[in-house]
């Protein structure tokens, strides 16, 4: 049987019925039929008859018989020692050994439960309608139980298994490439928890397969751009005199191609195995100071200015070129954005097992609603996709992307005027003695 519903109410409906047999057949065995009502009530109807008897004779023996027979559809009888009726003389002996209250389920004749006077003088004999004890199942009640105890076993398939063929279904559409397939379970149960668990699986793959087919549609409008460039201006330098000029500009499309490849090879990088990565111990305020260093040139071309001002060393473990890439990344942003005249002002702070690095420029900020997006690749808040307000995209995700491998966060925040960036990474258990040189 492959059906796992079928499976679960036969293996509960079995049990129901084997447990009610179990106690049928334990009762047969250990049950005293003279301590129940059924038995006192047969002791009590002995006792009149015998009274009945005794007190009035044959006329007073059938009056109680006659009695006895019209309140139901069984009748009883007086008998001597010997199992011979008082009143007919009829033989019942062959009753006077039948074990009450299970007489022998027979359907033809009569049977009949005995029931001995205590001085051993008489025996009171019920005697049963033919049919009626071996189809005790059939009555109504029987029957209600046997339906109750199928549509509770029906009940428990259904609610164990209906979660499972949604799952199974969900699983299908999803297979199917239907990436929005979900299950929506509102369970509390291990099922329940299972759904979810897929559920969250599925948003989790749809969200990175988006995000994949986003990156290969900037990839090839990032590269399309500067190629098309290249094939205009290359078209250009051949009917025109100026061919200094026509290969100047080829230069600097085939640079800013170059830096694009350049980009997309740490996003790469950056992307890899954490078990690969080359750790270190690194002082990080000298790293930083390094990069205010490298970059105060490029902010004094866009009048600006970098403050920075080395706190006590602080040591992280990790790949120093993909910390100084993640951090000189968020500086050169900064710079990129901050108005003329005004400080970029980068932090590094103590904060106990971790180190935080604050970077703040006093430029325009982001709307609230793209401060989460802003570290995807390729995004620019500008939907204008010209290279007048930066470059590619790249950077932000190519910082997220290494702080992520070195257990850290990354964060950013309107400062009001201003974004605020946020490093935090992990301290190192042991100083490093000196900064790593790093080829720039």
């Amino acid at each position: 049987m492959r059906s796992l519903f079928a499976r679960i109410l036969l293996w509960f409906l079995a049990t129901a019925l084997l447990s009610f047999f179990g106690a049928f057949v334990i009762s047969t065995f250990t049950y005293n039929p003279w301590q129940s009502p059924f038995g006192r009530l047969l002791e009590v109807q002995a006792r009149a008859a015998r009274a009945a008897w005794e007190a009035r004779g044959a006329s007073g023996l059938a009056e109680f018989e006659k009695h006895f027979q019209g309140s139901s559809d069984m009748s009883g009888v007086l008998t001597d020692a010997h199992g011979r009726d008082l009143l007919t003389g009829k033989d019942y002996s062959s009753f006077l050994h039948a074990t009450p209250p299970f007489p022998p389920f027979s359907r033809s004749g009569p049977r009949g439960i005995p029931r001995r006077s205590g001085d051993g003088k008489y025996y009171f004999i019920m005697l049963l309608p033919p049919g009626r004890y071996p189809s005790w199942f059939l009555t109504p009640q029987g029957l209600y139980g046997l339906a109750v105890v199928v549509l509770l076993c029906y009940a428990l398939a259904l609610s164990l298994t209906s979660p499972v063929k949604k799952l199974q279904k969900t699983l299908e559409r999803f297979g199917r490439g239907d990436l929005s397939a979900r299950t929506n379970s509102r369970r509390r149960d291990e099922l329940g928890k299972l759904s979810r668990t897929f559920d969250q699986m599925a948003e989790k793959i749809q969200t990175l397969l988006a995000a994949e087919r986003r990156l290969l549609l900037d990839i090839s409008h990032e590269i399309r751009s500067p190629l098309a460039r290249l094939g205009v201006v290359i078209e250009l330098a051949r009917n025109s005199d100026d061919v200094e000029g026509s290969l100047n500009r080829i230069q600097r499309e085939a640079d800013r191609l170059n830096e694009l490849v350049g980009q997309l090879l740490q996003v790469t990088r950056a992307e890899g195995d954490r078990k690969k990565l080359q750790r270190e111990a690194v002082l990080l305020d000298e790293l930083i100071e390094t990069i205010v260093e490298d970059c105060r040139v490029e902010a004094q071309a866009r009048s600006c200015e970098l403050r920075f001002v080395p706190p006590p060393s602080i040591t992280v473990d990790g790949d120093p070129e993909l910390l100084r890439r993640a951090i000189e990344n968020i500086v050169r942003n900064a710079i990129r954005y901050s108005p003329q005249e005004r400080q970029v002002e980068i932090s590094l702070r103590d904060r106990g097992a971790t180190a935080q690095i604050v970077v703040r420029d006093y430029g325009p900020g982001v709307p609230d609603e793209a401060l989460g997006r802003i570290f995807d690749p390729f995004y620019r808040v500008d939907p204008d996709r010209s290279r007048l307000g930066g470059g590619v995209g790249l950077g932000l995700s190519i910082a997220r992307r290494a702080v992520e491998l070195h257990d850290g966060a990354l964060r950013a925040s309107n400062a009001d005027p201003g974004l605020l960036v946020e490093i935090e990474v992990p301290k190192a258990h042991q100083p490093a003695p000196k900064l790593t040189t790093i080829a720039r």
